[in-house]
């Protein structure tokens, strides 16, 4: 077996296969593609300052370089997780200097980009602003969020997209066939089940292809030449799929979830509980998100749905992962079934409104109690109408709000599930109060 090691071979196969132009780049045809609008401004000499913002190993920092090259612009990086106001500083004077020698621009590469605070962001406008640098930066996290508007204002954000199974099956076979920096020397042999585990275990980032590739061919090379699948099952064995605990995954895939449920689907709402589940996500946060849904989306068109994710809530509780996980998915089911209704949500949020907007009105002086002789003198509870002694229970004509607030209506029950009896009695109930308008001459407030 040949196992002679080709120059650089100490570097990672992941940093050594690295593409050196945009036909090399795998995936991203959505920016990249012919006519697509990144490629276009590369191709029309258009360089400006961008931000990249994407899962890791979806190509950031290879386009970076990529283009500094296409440009023959000098690239500097720097990472924002060990760098300061001195760094930043210090790449800028470089860039003058070979400004100044050699007419060159200088592509100043920021990675971990939304690790700096504003100070530090600001720190690059006037010499973006001036051309001293093209400011590329790249970042995991949601632009919008992390990174100030100034430096926003002066870059266009390009949205990179995790890796397909195929774009990543292209990224391996380079690095079997490639004998100036793949592992082709290595003679191993991969067969194509073993590429199609490896780049679905990859989960969409070029780099864990690449890395699992390298560990998998490694082992074959010193127990017989043949990369077995079940090696990558090893190798990749305990690793989450890709979830941010914090940062946008977490919040795309409990917005997916949120939707599924909402959506009535219930296979989508398992598949979203499980992958959050697989990625790391604290299943207590789940429960606490689904007894919200169950109140925002289905209220009172089926109450029998809060309890249902209190009780997956406590069973959870009181079994662990991974027993108590089954109940989580339980009350996810039930809550996708359920019909829909979120009157409730939207009664809440208007009457939320009302109370800010009106202020601190006044109790009516009938709706106080008077537990004193004081307070009866006051008035307090004074013509108050006990709804149980009125006909069938109900104060018909009665006012519960401020006397100086018009009244409202807040809740509006749908026709769906038990809200459709409550529409029907509320709809009685105002019959009620008209009569008794009617009757004894009255104008509703």
């Amino acid at each position: 077996m040949n196992n002679t090691q080709p120059e650089g071979s100490h570097i990672p196969l992941a940093d050594r296969m690295r593409p050196n132009d945009l036909g090399e780049i795998a995936g991203q045809e959505h920016l990249l593609g012919k006519g697509k609008p990144l490629r276009h401004a590369l191709e029309s000499g258009n360089l400006h300052s961008m931000v990249f913002w994407g899962p890791p190993g979806t190509g950031k920092t290879t386009l970076a370089r990529v283009i500094a090259k296409q440009t023959e612009s000098q690239f500097i990086g720097i990472s924002a997780v060990l760098c300061g106001i001195k760094d930043i500083r210090d790449a800028v004077a470089t860039a003058r200097k070979v400004r100044q020698s050699s007419g060159r621009g200088t592509i100043l590469f920021v990675d971990e980009a939304h690790r700096f605070n504003k100070s530090q962001q600001d720190a690059f406008l006037p010499h973006v602003e001036d051309g001293t640098i093209t400011f590329i930066g790249a970042t995991t996290e949601n632009p919008s969020f992390e990174l100030n508007n100034a430096l926003l204002s002066r870059a266009r954000v390009y949205q990179l997209k995790s890796l397909t199974v195929q774009a990543l099956r292209t990224v391996i076979e380079r690095a079997l066939t490639d004998a100036r920096a793949g592992i082709s020397m290595h003679r191993a042999a991969v067969a194509d089940a073993v590429c199609e585990r490896i780049a679905d275990a990859a989960d969409g980032d070029a780099r864990r292809a690449l890395n699992i590739l390298e560990t998998a061919v490694d082992m074959a090379v010193h127990t017989g030449g043949t990369v077995e699948t079940t090696w990558v099952d090893e190798i990749v064995s305990g690793a989450n799929r890709r979830f941010d605990k914090r940062g946008d995954t977490f919040y795309d895939q409990i917005s997916a979830l949120h939707k599924s449920i909402r959506g009535s689907s219930p296979d989508a709402s398992l598949y979203w509980l499980t992958r959050m589940l697989d990625g790391g996500c604290d299943p207590t946060y789940l429960a606490r998100r689904l007894t919200r849904i169950a109140s925002e989306d289905i209220g009172n068109a089926d109450p029998r749905a809060l309890q249902v994710a209190l009780d997956a809530w406590n069973a959870y509780e009181r079994l662990g992962s991974p027993e108590g996980e089954l109940a989580l998915a339980q009350a996810a089911v039930y809550l996708a079934c359920a019909p829909k209704s979120n009157a409730v949500y939207l009664g809440y949020r208007e009457a939320m409104r009302d109370s800010e907007e009106y202020g601190s009105k006044e109790v009516p002086t009938r709706l106080r109690n008077a537990p004193t002789a004081m307070m009866k003198e006051l008035g307090f509870g004074g013509d108050y109408r006990y709804a149980h002694d009125e006909d069938q229970g109900y104060a018909a004509g009665e006012s519960y709000f401020p006397d100086d607030m018009p009244l409202r209506q807040y809740y509006r029950p749908t026709q769906r599930g038990l809200e459709k009896k409550i529409a029907e009695k509320l709809a009685y109930l105002r019959k009620l109060d008209a009569e008794y308008y009617r009757q004894n001459k009255k104008t509703p407030r």
